[in-house]
């Protein structure tokens, strides 16, 4: 079951929580997502280390024009946390094949960033009959990641990878350093807001949670490994990246080259939490139309 215990502290305009019910005979855990608007099914998909609520600035801009469904990733933000689950990329895509599929959504537009991106496209090539379009915003699909932050950032990861001490070091986030990690991805440091900050630190502290920060670091490598089902995706597919992103230029090139008819635009000035930083800019790719 989900913590109880503990609620949002912030409220996306518009929106209301809903969850998923476990499958009866599998080892999946409940589900949380926001849901808002009207229109079409809009799917977003969060980064690493965030939730549902990082599109809080987003959602409204084009809750005119969609049904949206914001998710929580297993294990993430408030989806229950399953003793013993993978973070691996099959099976955090197996999460948001659930969504699509238990609330039986058709004619889908996925939108995700950094982690989220790559499970998008994924799903995409999973469930071309539900998928009508791709935006991969900041794909984190790549060597390195989080790490580019700066010194902090890898020095942090580094020591939540480690032998014995990293469930120790991954259960600790004072919140400067959280921060400064955080504004490494941002290209407008004020982009990072203290009460968004404060949720994430609260969620942080929910118990298990050390452990599926852990995993989900531990298998960023199966996200690069994903990148082989690109070519697979039939629905049309438009990547994102912000200029000052970690991604260098080879790493955007390597994905336009294994996506050679997908639409690109660059975000000037922006970092890696595009969703922050410029939710207007993917508000009007995705109110824009086909």
């Amino acid at each position: 079951m989900p913590d109880q215990t503990l609620r949002p502290t912030i409220h996306v305009p518009g929106t209301t929580s809903h969850t998923i019910a476990p499958r009866n005979g599998h080892r999946e855990g409940r589900l949380r997502y926001l849901k808002a608007g009207t229109g079409a099914p809009l799917v977003l998909l969060h980064t690493v280390r965030t939730q549902a609520e990082h599109f809080r600035h987003l959602v409204p801009l084009v809750a005119d024009r969609y049904t949206v469904y914001a998710l929580d990733l297993p294990g993430m933000g408030y989806s229950e946390i399953v003793p013993g689950a993978s973070y691996d990329e099959p099976a955090m895509r197996a999460g948001v094949e659930r969504l699509l599929t238990e609330l039986d959504l058709d004619d889908v537009t996925l939108l995700g960033e950094s982690m989220g991106a790559v499970l998008a496209l994924t799903t995409a090539a999973d469930l071309p009959d539900r998928v009508r379009r791709v935006f991969a915003v900041n794909a984190y699909d790549f060597a390195g990641g989080i790490a580019r932050s700066g010194l902090l950032a890898r020095a942090v990861v580094t020591g939540v990878l480690a032998p014995g001490v990293g469930p120790v070091i991954a259960g600790v986030e004072p919140k400067a350093v959280m921060r400064r990690i955080l504004r490494g991805g941002l290209g407008d440091k004020s982009a990072l807001r203290e009460d968004y900050l404060d949720e994430l630190l609260q969620v942080g502290k929910r118990p298990g949670y050390a452990t599926v920060a852990r995993g989900v670091y531990r298998n960023l490598p199966s996200l690069i490994a994903a990148r082989s089902r690109y070519p697979e995706i039939k629905a049309p597919i438009h990547l994102v990246y912000g200029e000052k992103d970690w991604s260098r230029p080879a790493d955007r090139q390597a994905d336009k080259d294994l996506l050679p008819d997908a639409g690109y635009t660059l975000v000037p000035g922006a970092g890696h939490f595009i969703a922050l930083e410029r939710p207007d800019i993917l508000a009007a790719l995705l109110n824009a139309g086909d």
